[in-house]
């Protein structure tokens, strides 16, 4: 019998999204619903889909790579080491601007549900 805090570890491989990114849940379960762990991956010149995310904040933090985030129309270049902290409801994207992949993680809070990404562009 496990414990209830314990969490095993999880098998999900990085899969690509209608966003243009490569995502990899690291904690996203029942067992947690204040708060989701992913990481991003943008390749190099891809901008990600304009959108927001309803009831949910979203904090990055760049793991490699260099970008420009927008958030709610003001643009602010990152780069590994930085982070950001994104209001719910805030529009967002961000670009890879480098030569290499972009890596960030993205911290939700609650966790992210699919029923909260509203595509702006769209």
């Amino acid at each position: 019998m496990m414990a209830q805090f314990f969490i095993p570890k999880s098998d999900r491989a990085e899969f690509w999204t209608e966003e243009r990114c490569y995502i990899t849940e690291l904690h996203n379960c029942d067992q947690s619903p204040e708060a989701s762990l992913a990481l991003a991956r943008v390749e190099p010149g891809v901008t990600t889909q304009l959108h927001r995310l309803d009831g949910v904040s979203e904090r990055y933090i760049l793991r490699k790579g260099e970008g420009t985030l927008e958030v709610d129309g003001i643009r602010q270049n990152l780069k590994a080491g930085d982070q950001a902290v994104i209001p719910a409801g805030a529009s967002q994207r961000i670009e890879n601007i480098g030569d290499v992949d972009l890596e960030f993680y993205c911290l939700c809070v609650p966790r992210f549900h699919p029923a909260s990404y509203v595509n702006l562009e769209g």
